[in-house]
């Protein structure tokens, strides 16, 4: 039997997969969450053979919350439930760990199949998704993350700020002083060249870090 959790800011997706996957003989989902943060705490808990992680959350989005995951338990597989067929998306979810990457818009058909390739560590894409990751590929040649030059904590940072979080907030969720989250706030933007909090608001959105 496959352990999975299912992890969406939108309940009703989550209760559409738990509905498809109750039917599934090999599969049982044993926990729900509904951003990254509360994710790495489940599997903490739970041990959970796969997580099925939405890609764009609040607190914390499901790539920046694969790695924290995956150290909690080394075994775990990842599916990354998204909307965007974009090929960078996809290519920033499996350089940080994730074994598949489903779309929403055909979740219903793919989620447990996704969920059985990754757990014999099987890569599983949503066709349309592998078409233009290979177009993507053919065209490029390369491939440059526009977040790799960002630690883990300064994306998270990063995403917080653009979800509209005052610094004291931020302090709060992830346990650091106000200082700390100014001086990782300045560090991002001098990476980054960016000089406002507005304009990095709009890179986090573009980057898939924060929703419209």
């Amino acid at each position: 039997m496959i352990t999975a959790i299912l992890v969406d800011d939108h309940a009703v997706i989550r209760d559409g997969l738990r509905l498809m996957l109750e039917g599934t003989p090999d599969i049982r989902v044993i926990g729900e969450a509904a951003n990254g943060l509360e994710a790495i705490r489940l599997v903490q808990k739970l041990n959970p053979d796969v997580a099925v992680l939405d890609i764009t959350m609040p607190q914390l989005n499901g790539i920046d919350a694969i790695p924290e995951i995956r150290a909690s338990a080394p075994t775990i597989q990842i599916v990354i439930l998204s909307m965007h067929s974009n090929p960078e998306y996809a290519l920033r979810a499996l350089d940080a760990g994730a074994l598949g990457y489903i779309l929403k818009e055909s979740a219903a058909r793919e989620v447990a199949d996704a969920i059985r390739a990754v757990h014999s560590r099987k890569r599983f894409l949503s066709p349309q998704v592998a078409d233009e990751l290979i177009s993507h590929t053919l065209q490029s040649h390369q491939y440059r993350n526009p977040l790799e030059g960002l630690s883990q904590r300064e994306r998270e940072i990063l995403q917080l700020i653009a979800e509209g979080k005052s610094t004291q907030q931020i302090a709060d969720l992830l346990a650091l002083s106000p200082k700390s989250v100014e001086t990782y706030r300045s560090r991002v933007m001098t990476k980054l060249d960016i000089h406002d909090i507005a304009s990095l608001v709009r890179f986090a959105i573009k980057n898939g870090l924060a929703p419209l």
